[in-house]
């Protein structure tokens, strides 16, 4: 193989690697909280996307609570996991045989980011 041709092909493979790098880190998902998916599947409907239970819900179910600043202050990760497992009165079931204990604690740690003010 001749010297210039050699030169061109690191050139190329050079240029290749670096497209190809860029590329796959452009196109890679977002890496979403753990919580987040069993929080969507399960809690959603009745809490709503950022922890604000929907108009519907709110009215049918007068006690619901929203995740706020107000709510973390009374409630910890431990007594979050604590009424998905038991549930709370008739209006809030049990999710044991839904989620994991670990499924638990995710949400409780995702319900969390809804509670912190943006700054």
């Amino acid at each position: 193989m001749r010297p210039h041709s050699v030169l061109a092909a690191i050139a190329a493979l050079s240029i290749s690697v670096t497209y190809a790098s860029r590329f796959a880190h452009a196109s890679a998902p977002s890496q979403d909280p753990p919580g987040k998916t069993p929080y969507e599947d399960n809690c959603r409907k009745c809490h709503g996307v950022r922890g604000v239970a929907p108009k519907t819900m709110k009215t049918k179910f007068p006690k619901i609570v929203t995740f706020d600043e107000e709510f973390f202050e009374k409630h910890s990760k431990d007594s979050i996991v604590t009424i998905l497992t038991k549930g709370k009165d008739e209006n809030m079931k049990s999710f044991k045989g839904k989620l994991t204990h670990e499924q638990m604690e995710d949400v409780a740690d995702y319900i969390k980011l809804f509670g912190k003010k943006e700054k």
